[in-house]
C-alpha cells in the first residue's frame, strides 16, 4: 500500500471516529507540528498547548477534509492556531500594560528553565516578524512547497516567493552577526 492510500485510510478512520486512528494521526505528524510550533514561539509550553489545540481542532474539523493535500489542510489549521494565539497575547499584553506597575511590585520575575537556553538560530528567528518567522517555518522546517504556503496564505505564489526569499536574507544576515 503506498503512502497517499495509507493515509486516506488513515482520514477516513478518523473521520469514522476511531481513536486508533487519530492516535496514528498524532504519533505521524505530532514531532513535526510541535517543531513548527516550537520554532515560532520559541517556548516548550507555549508549543505543548498549541499542539493539544490543533489536535483537538482536528478531532472537530476532520469531517470538513474533502481531499486535496491533507498536510496544506493540517498546517493551515495549525497556522490559523498560532495567529489566535498572537491575538490573544496581543490583548493580554495590553491589559498587563495597564497594570504593570503594580503587577511588578507584587511579584517576583518568574524562574527561567536552564534547559529552555535558545540556540543561535532560535535567538535570531525570535528577531523576525511573526508573519517572517510563519513563512521560513512552514518552508523549511514542514517542508512545504511554495504552492502549498500560497495556497494556506491565500496569496499569489510570486509573493509567497519573494517574501521567503527576503525573509531567508534577514535571517542570514542575523545569523552573520
Amino acid at each position: 500500500m503506498t503512502e497517499k492510500e495509507t493515509l486516506k485510510q488513515l482520514i477516513k478512520g478518523c473521520q469514522q471516529g476511531k481513536t486508533e486512528c487519530f492516535s496514528q494521526l498524532v504519533d505521524t505528524y505530532g514531532s513535526r507540528l510541535y517543531g513548527y510550533f516550537y520554532r515560532l514561539s520559541g517556548n516548550t509550553d507555549i508549543s505543548d498547548d498549541l499542539l493539544s489545540e490543533l489536535f483537538v481542532r482536528i478531532v472537530e474539523k476532520i469531517n470538513t477534509f474533502k481531499g486535496g493535500n491533507f498536510e496544506s489542510w493540517l498546517f493551515k489549521i495549525a497556522s490559523n492556531i498560532f495567529y489566535d494565539y498572537l491575538r490573544d497575547k496581543q490583548r493580554q499584553k495590553k491589559l498587563i500594560e495597564t497594570r504593570k506597575e503594580y503587577i511588578e511590585s507584587q511579584t517576583t520575575p518568574p524562574k527561567t528553565k536552564n534547559d529552555e537556553k535558545p540556540d543561535k538560530l532560535q535567538k535570531q528567528l525570535q528577531k523576525l516578524d511573526a508573519d517572517t518567522r510563519e513563512l521560513i517555518m512552514m518552508r523549511f522546517y514542514s517542508q512545504l512547497s511554495f504552492k502549498e504556503i500560497a495556497a494556506i496564505r491565500s496569496e499569489p505564489i510570486g509573493t509567497t516567493l519573494s517574501k521567503v526569499h527576503r525573509g531567508v536574507k534577514k535571517l542570514r544576515e542575523l545569523m552573520e552577526q
